[in-house]
């Protein structure tokens, strides 16, 4: 759950009594959905409103008291508001997180003198003030609302995937594990480009990996609790103790550098060093990760396990990184989305550990054990791509929904049917721009959510595929 400050609008040739009922009815409506409010009270102000600029003081020192636990704020306008007011908090607070402006709707019976709200009207006057202040901010799906309705409580959803995406990604430290694959040209990125967008990467050579595991011993307590860990988490029959032995070294190594270095995520060069110097793929130790909210992206792809990372902020679930792989017999608007796969358990219907098909002729299978396969269970998807443009010098990407079908599907690795509406349009987008052939992926319907958090909040170039 969020954490907002509240700012109540109340302009004073209005009915007070509705900014004392609209401060009361928002706050029940935030608690109820689980969520944490910071709000003047009565005794600060009158019925905890701000209205002039002493106010607007009070409630910035609130909220500057709290800062760090605030991850967006609500402007409510029980009536009209004083829109000099609310901007003058929101500059003197400087918080730099999302800010939502909700206006509560008259109703036809009640445009006496002694109920008329004209918060229709005040929402585009705070607004415009907003927009004088530089200080960007969303808007509910309907102009007008109330706080205690349906639509405000999807309001409220969507803006907090909007808060924590932005929170998420500025001063988010992403750890590159080994080089890219030499071949892969697709994946370069800027790490410049994202340091100026706060988005640190701290590298690790896959030597000093390998040279870790060397040195733990069989009986390391590390060791045997991810050896456990491994077991309990994707059926390994038929795999060999000592490649699980060593995938287990591999997984704690990797957990004791993320948590030196403090990094939230990862990206893994995944073949074909690990292979031919360590004897296994990293795939489960991966794909354990991103079951666990802790996206981790194959082929050091820096910049795909960011989108892996904003879903997963989005929608709280596990996010994976996928191919846009085949297409799907001539059905224009679906295609195969595929793996090798180190795609989380949270994407498939079964699964269990496998050897790597692709490489396994060029290393043996015999170093190629490690990988998770299964056919992706059906459902409703969001998707994001995001990329570092240097011509630009700009973040770009692209977001969108689809689903994942059951459809018939033979083939190996983790492998799925996604359908997406006007898919060719897409698919030209993504060519003629210019973007790489990976693409994160998440059991949800949050890409709107995305859209808003990286273009009005982060700045970045984004496309929204509708």
């Amino acid at each position: 759950m969020s954490t907002f400050g509240v700012i109540i609008g109340n302009r004073g040739f209005f009915p007070d009594v509705l900014a004392r009922d609209g401060r009361e009815e928002i706050l029940r409506v935030l608690a109820e959905q689980g969520h944490t409010a910071f709000c003047l009270t009565p005794e600060r102000s009158k019925f905890g409103s701000v209205e002039t600029f002493a106010d607007a003081r009070r409630c910035a020192d609130l909220f500057r008291s709290h800062a760090e636990a605030i991850d967006g704020v609500i402007v409510s306008l029980p009536n009209f508001g004083d829109e000099r007011a609310i901007a003058d908090t929101l500059r003197l607070a400087r918080l730099n997180v999302p800010v939502l402006v909700q206006a509560t709707p008259d109703a036809p019976g009640k445009m006496t003198i002694a109920h008329r709200r004209d918060s229709f009207c005040g929402k585009m006057s705070a607004c415009n003030n907003l927009k004088q202040y530089g200080i960007p901010y969303s808007l509910t799906a309907l102009h007008t609302v109330s706080p205690s309705s349906a639509e405000f409580k999807r309001d409220l959803e969507w803006f907090s995937g909007v808060c924590r995406v932005v929170k998420g990604l500025r001063n988010l430290r992403v750890g590159a594990i080994g080089a890219r694959p030499a071949a892969f040209n697709t994946v370069r990125y800027s790490e410049k480009i994202l340091e100026a967008n706060a988005i640190t990467v701290e590298t690790l050579d896959l030597s000093e990996v390998i040279g870790r595991i060397g040195r733990m011993k069989d009986t390391d307590d590390r060791a045997v609790q991810k050896l456990k860990n491994i077991e309990r988490y994707v059926a390994t029959t038929g795999i060999p103790q000592p490649a699980l032995l060593k995938m287990a070294k591999l997984g704690a190594v990797i957990d004791d550098w993320m948590h030196a270095a403090q990094v939230k995520i990862s990206a893994v060069q995944c073949w074909t060093s690990l292979e031919e110097n360590l004897g296994v793929v990293p795939c489960t130790v991966m794909s354990m990760m991103s079951d666990s909210l802790i996206s981790s992206a194959c082929e050091v792809d820096v910049c795909g396990v960011i989108g892996m990372h904003a879903l997963q902020l989005a929608s709280q679930t596990p996010s994976a990184l996928l191919d846009w792989n085949n297409n799907y017999g001539s059905d224009p608007n679906k295609a195969v989305c595929f793996h090798c796969s180190n795609l989380p358990k949270h994407f498939f219907k079964d699964v269990q550990m496998d050897f790597q098909a692709i490489i396994a002729g060029t290393v043996g299978k015999e170093n190629t054990f490690g990988t998770c396969v299964g056919r992706v269970k059906s459902g409703a998807m969001s998707y994001a791509r995001f990329s570092t443009d240097d011509l630009t010098g700009k973040i770009r990407g692209y977001a969108g929904e689809g689903r994942f079908t059951d459809d018939p599907l033979e083939t190996f690795g983790g492998a799925g049917v996604v359908e997406i509406p006007n898919m060719q349009r897409l698919l030209h987008y993504i060519c003629e721009n210019g973007f790489e052939h990976h693409v994160a992926a998440n059991f949800s319907t949050v890409a709107p959510m995305i859209h808003e958090a990286t273009t009005r909040y982060l700045g970045w170039d984004m496309y929204a595929h509708a």
